[in-house]
């Protein structure tokens, strides 16, 4: 009979996907059919999925974990912002409009019964469900028709582990007073807390454990000290991306508003002949990029103004100028371009945006979103490529003629008449090892990693330090058989 146990965490970023990580390797490890679950996300670091969807990214890096494809089911309910105030919704991979956020407030009890249809599928063909939380149940000002924390694990059934962040410091205070401020339903759910991310000697911190303890009657699970090689896994959320020092190469990523599908960094990141630099808004680009990567955005006029504010267009011709090279991903790509014109006003107000102009393509925003996973050559190579594409819009023009990927026999991307500028929809290529050793190659440095194995061995890693660090068989007996209909 399948189980199942939800890991929430004392607020945002404690955590909690590198965990629900962790343990899916190493429940699947003991030969348990192991599925994860985040019943609403918000993040525009999507993945692609086999069923046409998309889902937050950590949910597919947790479905690896557990050897399992990615599929929508795991996160039904995804919001990806597009202003400070609204977002795309996504409904089981599907576009399901856009949402004021004091609207979607209002309107989201219904969502539910989207999540506990994706929730009963999952556990129709699992051993152990693994749920994740968003955010912290402490938020009482959200907790009415929750769908993220509390609200799920108690219309389902699920108990629940509260994970604090010791490294950002006050962690008693945090596991302490989300038990002072849960109400008996949700209290009753919990069922031990664990403590993330401690740095230097763990048994200094015995007393405060035992305190907690003390204060809440829960449990501890354990005290899991800072994992050294997370930054090698797939960051989810913006605030995570950081700059990686490495070698002579320098890429150089502009910090975009709206930044998405970021993961084309993490393969570079993690060449030792590589530094990702990662341009904060304020700062110049530098003037020794070999590259400047554009990454893709979910507001790409938007972006495009915020691009231009920071003088950003100034330092980039000022690269080219300078004979280095420049490559735009999705919306990036859609910038590199001489205009973008959303005549449906899809991303705003209707109307034509002038372009970065440094190559002589048009795109045109169109109501259409494709999310799909694909296969490809990279030209004239034809090193096998592996990626996904999520994007509404369509481009063409003269440098479309210079395609440098071809997808099931039609050309894909454009590139300038000397090939230092390049532009492209897939997600994903610097994964496959080959094209990116030519990619480095052109750029006048050797590859030295290789990187679908790496994360593996890292997700190896990683469900060995959960399971030194925290009592998985005690977690394994919290686990229940979740509520059914």
């Amino acid at each position: 009979m399948v189980r199942a146990i939800m890991i929430q965490g004392t607020g945002s970023n404690v955590g909690k996907s590198m965990l629900v990580a962790g343990l899916a390797r190493a429940f699947s490890r003991r030969g348990l059919r192991v599925a994860p679950f985040k019943p609403q996300n918000m993040s525009n670091n999507a993945a692609a999925t086999e069923n046409g969807g998309e889902i937050g990214r950590a949910q597919a890096l947790q479905a690896r974990a557990a050897r399992r494809v990615p599929h929508t089911d795991m996160n039904p309910i995804l919001l990806k912002p597009e202003t400070d105030t609204g977002a795309q919704i996504i409904v089981q991979g599907r576009r399901a409009g856009t949402m004021k956020a004091g609207d979607y407030r209002k309107n989201k009890s219904h969502l539910l019964e989207k999540a506990m249809e994706s929730f009963h599928r999952l556990c129709a063909d699992a051993d152990l469900v693994l749920v994740e939380g968003a955010g912290s149940p402490a938020e009482t000002n959200l907790r009415a028709g929750d769908i993220a924390n509390m609200g799920f694990a108690c219309a389902a059934g699920v108990p629940v582990v509260l994970v604090g962040d010791i490294h950002r410091g006050g962690v008693i205070a945090q596991i302490v007073g989300t038990q002072a401020v849960l109400d008996a339903e949700d209290l009753a759910q919990v069922r031990g807390f664990a403590v993330n991310r401690f740095k230097g000697d763990i048994t200094l911190f015995d007393e405060g454990r035992d305190d907690i303890a003390r204060r809440t009657g829960w449990p501890c699970l354990g005290v899991v000290p800072w994992f050294n090689d997370a930054w090698r896994l797939p960051a989810e959320d913006m605030m995570d991306i950081r700059s990686a020092a490495g070698g002579a190469c320098k890429v150089a990523v502009p910090q975009l508003e709206r930044m998405a599908n970021f993961d084309d960094l993490d393969p570079l990141a993690a060449e030792p002949n590589v530094t990702v630099e990662i341009i904060a808004p304020g700062r110049p680009l530098p003037g020794d990029a070999d590259l400047v990567l554009l990454p893709g955005s979910k507001s790409t006029v938007g972006d495009l103004a915020f691009f231009r504010a920071q003088g950003w267009d100034i330092d980039l011709y000022a690269h080219v100028r300078r004979g280095g090279h420049v490559l735009g991903l999705c919306g990036g790509y859609q910038m590199l371009g001489r205009s973008i014109d959303d005549p449906e006003g899809i991303e705003g107000r209707p109307g034509k945006t002038e372009g970065l102009g440094l190559l002589d393509v048009q795109t045109v925003m169109t109501s259409e979103k494709q999310v799909t996973l694909r296969h490809a050559v990279a030209l004239p190579g034809r090193e096998p490529v592996s990626g996904y594409e999520i994007h509404i819009g369509r481009t063409d023009g003269p440098d479309c003629a210079r395609a440098w990927l071809e997808i099931d026999g039609r050309r894909e991307g454009a590139a300038s008449a000397d090939g230092r500028i390049r532009g492209s929809y897939l997600h994903g290529l610097f994964s496959s090892d080959a094209f990116r050793a030519r990619y480095l190659g052109d750029l006048g440095y050797e590859s030295l990693s290789g990187y679908e194995d790496g994360v593996d061995s890292v997700l190896d890693a990683l469900a060995d330090h959960v399971e030194a660090h925290l009592d998985l068989d005690l977690l394994l007996e919290m686990a229940e058989p979740p509520r059914l209909r």
